[in-house]
């Protein structure tokens, strides 16, 4: 007879309950249906008259502040005068005021630089509900949930920082800064339109492409001091992505420089001031062929850039939890995010700059619109492009996103290179 216990019967299943809908306010919508099926007639809807009559009293409201504002430079102008006389009568050098002017524009970035994350995730998170059929944040902050970004980010905040017990201590507390500060620096030569730009640098093109590329170190050194493998793995993944896709962003942009004849951002802007027959704005953009390779090619690239999908290999949750930063929390987790979010930003300014005109006017008696409001306008454009492309491509695998930028785009702007050649020729 042998000595091994008899097995147990198998118990019986659990039966689960019955689903219910949540009845709580902003919950999932009952009916996925198309709009048109919803409101067959919206405007015979008081709310959604409202909604328009509140939408174009906003629009009305911006239009007004923008043209009562006008163009920043003089009042930055005006400022600088006045912090003149002001320090004069304590008897401060010119260089004290110099050096606090410049102290105030970086403080000014920087307010920038942290306050335009926090509205771009409040507005990813609306626009991705949009297209799943969800309400989005809708209670924290009151209305349509405006204060959830700024919750969330308190919450990073007072969270708990945890560094694994295998993780090389001080390479795990510097990465999230050697990823952001190159971001955040890569902001000074940005012309925001007419005389405003906080470093008009003479090379501002090839500094910015400079100080973006230290973030690759940042996240190796996420990567590889976490002592996790999926970890390191995405830090490889990533480093292998930014230099390949590094290459067509670089290349993308050679024809604007060719057209411009400088790697000033300022000047760049400026030569795409005009107007073909007195009415069709001169962008790179609209240049035949050429522009539009160009542009395609650029927005692609930053896409995979800042490691968003479709090109989010190195943060693939279903391979690698979340990539290089699976081992981090609170306060610098934030830092990657908000570096993340930085060069996302950066990207949609930097689009505007080479191909869009800058703070040019789209046609020429809308130029009584200052020049910053131009600015702004085209980057929130942008920006809607950048978070609809991420909620409507599905992720790439690993091989494609490698062929399709060595055998697509690394070749197509060269040919690109190669076509702004002939445009100059002839």
């Amino acid at each position: 007879m042998s000595d091994k216990p008899a097995e147990s019967a198998p118990k019986p299943p659990v039966p689960l309950p019955e689903p219910v809908f949540a009845e709580g306010r902003w919950t999932l919508l009952r009916d996925r249906s198309w709009p048109t099926d919803l409101w067959p007639e919206p405007w015979s809807l008081p709310r959604y008259r409202n909604g328009a009559m509140m939408l174009a009293g906003l629009c009305a409201a911006a239009l007004a502040f923008v043209l009562i504002v006008g163009e920043l430079s003089p009042w930055a102008d005006l400022a600088y005068g006045k912090l003149m006389l002001w320090m004069a009568t304590y008897g401060l050098p010119p260089l004290a005021v110099l050096s606090f002017w410049g102290l105030l524009k970086l403080c000014t970035l920087i307010g920038v630089f942290i306050a335009a994350p926090v509205v771009i995730v409040w507005w990813e998170r609306k626009i991705s509900a949009h297209i799943q059929s969800r309400f989005g944040p809708m209670t924290t902050g009151g209305f349509h949930g405006w204060l959830q970004t700024a919750a969330d980010g308190l919450k990073l905040l007072l969270k708990e920082n945890i560094t694994p017990r295998s993780a090389d201590p001080l390479v795990h507390l510097l990465a999230p800064a050697v990823a952001l500060v190159p971001a955040l620096v890569s902001y000074a030569p940005v012309s925001f339109g007419k005389e405003l730009c906080a470093a008009d640098i003479d090379i501002g093109t090839l500094y910015i492409f400079a100080m973006a590329g230290i973030s690759i170190v940042g996240i190796m050194m996420a990567g590889w001091s976490s002592g996790n493998k999926f970890s390191l793995l995405g830090g490889l993944r990533s480093a292998a992505q930014l230099v390949s896709y590094e290459l067509p962003r670089t290349f993308s942009i050679v024809p604007v420089l060719m057209f411009a004849g400088s790697l000033n951002l300022t000047q760049i802007a400026a030569a795409q001031g005009d107007y073909w027959l007195g009415f069709f704005p001169r962008w790179y953009v609209f240049y035949p062929v050429v522009g539009q390779i160009a542009f395609v090619t650029f927005f692609i690239a930053s896409i995979a850039e800042t490691n968003r999908t479709p090109f989010d290999i190195p943060e693939a949750e279903s391979e690698l939890v979340s990539g290089f930063h699976t081992e981090y929390s609170g306060i610098k987790f934030s830092l990657f995010f908000m570096a993340e979010y930085g060069y996302m930003l950066l990207s949609c300014f930097l689009m505007v700059s080479f191909f869009f005109g800058g703070g040019a006017a789209p046609l020429p008696f809308l130029r009584v619109i200052p020049s910053w409001a131009w600015f702004l306008g085209k980057s929130i454009v942008l920006i809607f492009c950048f978070l609809w492309f991420r909620w409507t491509f599905p992720r790439m695998r690993v091989d494609r996103l490698m062929d399709f930028n060595w055998k697509f785009l690394l070749p197509w702007t060269f040919a690109n290179i190669a076509f702004a050649g002939l445009y100059l020729l002839f």
